[in-house]
């Protein structure tokens, strides 16, 4: 029977593949802004010091950016879990 819950194992790796995919996305977007623009990325899009184009510019790129990573990476990531998972099963089956 098929269990639909992930496995322990799964959302623990599913966890650090997330943290590491956020931290490396937000490194590599940063540079690519800084490539583009010629500027540092805003700290406080908030701040009445930066533009409101600029603002809604970084916002767009980080969060269309962001979330196309992790779409990416997490499903990678799944797909050769459960291909290891399955290889593990083949060659040790469970009794």
């Amino acid at each position: 029977m098929a269990d639909d819950k992930p496995d322990i194992a799964w959302r623990v790796v599913g966890g650090l593949v997330g943290l590491v995919t956020a931290w490396a996305a937000r490194k590599l977007l940063g540079f690519a802004w800084v490539k583009a623009t010629g500027k540092e990325p805003p700290i406080d899009p908030d701040s009445p010091e930066v533009s409101m184009g600029e603002a809604i510019g970084y916002a767009v790129v980080m969060g269309v950016g962001m979330s196309v990573a992790q779409i990416v990476v997490n499903r990678t990531a799944k797909k050769r879990y459960d291909s290891w998972r399955a290889l593990k099963r083949t060659v040790t089956p469970e009794s």
